[in-house]
């Protein structure tokens, strides 16, 4: 009985299994916090900030408990010396001669952050405000991946947030429906397995309840078997998987993180060019992700032709109306990157094939299962299971969808979001990209070690995506799409065929 998760013994809340094991993850080179900032133009108010929080984080009653561990498992236990004391902190960026702190010193204190670890003899979270970005402020939130997913806390950093000023500084009604946003690669993965996920999930249930005697019933025993073999045949194919491409993106780890973010690109103009090219906003996020790998091999003197190197992509198990509840819920899959291709137009093609490939696969319930199973047994097994996704992926690579309008946070608008997702294993980079007020964010994060300059790969972007800008309007795409590519990208589609050809090397250069 003390094995269910959510079952309670003298005030202590059995950790499901999932949870447990993003929580056992948690190693000095790795450490399993989900770190975000938000930028503001304005200054933060450090007790409108105090009152956000108490008014609208803290009424999760999760975030007043501690993880614990002992040799039964892992627990969720109430901290009765809780102190938001303890998880609030004002802080400002290191700058030189009295000027305001720049975005390299921003980055410099979140990378600092990044890397140390979070006081497990308490809620493991917490806040600091920067009271002297740029004129304005910027609040870092690093929050422990055993409290939630993504998807979640997105949602739950939503929850501190309002459409008008006063909305943002007034008491929340009670938590809403999340109104269905768009999730792009997520929901077309986890849509086509939603019958597969119940009818497992139902077999399951019904051996437990009803035993031997559903035993009797020959054609939900070839289903049972259908489901367990499939998600078998899976499991064995992931266990078989060669280890990833050698890259300077692999080898051992230290204990220092670097992030980096770059300009948002429109998110209008993302769409469209997925739309002329046949295939999804995350497909062309990730080419172009792909794109600014092979640059950095290529300036590092690296030979970047015909490598292909394999990303953790998460994907959305939970139901869009829980989005705001917490815990993790969300599977794996393994994505192979075309970075060795030189042709923007042609990693699209390649990277929107592979995610068709993987449409309806039940990979990330197979993940999820597994993670869930590692869990609630001994931890030596799930550092193996660490150990194997860390082997046969170099990156984790994730996509969150935010809301397109502009939020207010304790008064003040929010400019704009950034957040890095942490790695597992042996994994030292982690790409966030994440959507907000018609803009879309890149983060990345790397081990110090092997790359101790993100800033390079993540300033390529931007270029990246004018490339593959360039290769749309110059080649054939349906004509369906051509009003909204004059109206995204008029100037371009003006100029002659010899213009954009040297507009392209410009961007090559």
């Amino acid at each position: 009985m003390a094995s269910i998760p959510g079952f309670s013994v003298l005030g202590r809340e059995r950790m499901s299994g999932v949870d447990t094991a993003w929580l056992r993850m948690e190693h000095p080179t790795n450490l399993m916090m989900i770190v975000g900032v938000m930028i503001f133009r304005d200054k933060i108010d450090f007790k409108k900030l105090q009152a956000t929080i108490d008014q609208r984080f803290i009424t999760y009653p999760r975030f007043k408990q501690k993880a614990v561990q002992d040799p039964t498992g892992a627990w969720w236990e109430t901290d009765k010396k809780f102190d938001l004391i303890h998880h609030l902190k004002r802080v400002k960026v290191t700058a030189k001669n009295g000027r305001l702190g720049s975005k390299k010193e921003l980055e410099d204190l979140v990378s600092q952050l990044a890397s140390e670890p979070l006081d497990f003899t308490k809620p493991l979270w917490q806040f600091h405000l920067v009271e002297n970005y740029q004129g304005g402020s910027a609040l870092i939130s690093r929050i422990h991946h055993c409290y939630a997913d993504g998807v979640a806390l997105i949602s739950v950093m939503l929850s501190l947030t309002g459409e008008t000023p006063e909305a943002s500084l007034s008491r929340p009604v009670p938590v809403a429906k999340r109104p269905r946003a768009e999730m792009d690669f997520w929901t077309s993965v986890t849509k086509p397995m939603a019958s597969v996920w119940s009818g497992a999930m139902k077999l399951t249930r019904g051996l437990v309840e009803q035993g031997l005697e559903i035993a009797k019933d020959p054609a939900t025993m070839r289903e049972f078997a259908t489901k367990g073999m499939e998600l078998a045949d899976e499991l064995r194919k992931i266990a078989m998987m060669p280890p990833d491409t050698a890259t300077r993106f692999k080898g051992n780890l230290g204990h220092i993180k670097r992030v980096a973010w770059c300009e948002p690109l429109p998110l209008a103009e993302v769409k469209v060019i997925g739309k002329a090219l046949g295939c999804s906003v995350n497909d062309v996020l990730l080419a172009t992700a792909a794109g600014a790998l092979r640059d950095y091999l290529i300036r590092k003197g690296d030979n970047a032709d015909g490598v292909e190197i394999r990303a953790v992509v998460p994907v959305n198990l939970r139901p869009i109306e829980k989005a705001h509840e917490l815990g993790n819920q969300f599977g794996l899959v393994f994505v192979e990157l075309p970075i060795g291709v030189d042709d923007p137009v042609e990693r699209v093609r390649l990277v929107n094939e592979r995610m068709c490939a993987l449409k309806g696969s039940p990979q990330p319930i197979v993940a999820f299962v597994l993670l869930s199973a590692v869990g609630l047994g001994p931890k030596i097994l799930q550092d193996q299971i660490s150990s194997l996704i860390g082997r046969n992926a170099t990156s984790v690579m994730t996509n969150v969808p935010g809301p397109q309008k502009p939020l207010y946070f304790a008064g003040r608008e929010i400019d704009e979001i950034e957040f890095w997702v942490p790695q597992s294993g042996g994994i030292g980079m982690g790409l966030s990209i994440l959507t907000y007020n018609g803009k879309v964010q890149f983060g990345l994060i790397t081990d110090a070690r092997l790359v101790p300059d993100p800033d390079v790969i993540i300033e390529q972007f931007g270029d990246e995506f004018e490339k593959l800008v360039m290769m749309t309007l110059m080649g054939p795409y349906g004509p369906e799409y051509a009003d909204e590519l004059e109206r995204a990208f008029g100037d371009e589609r003006s100029t002659s065929a010899a213009a954009k050809k040297k507009k392209l090397k410009r961007a090559e250069k």
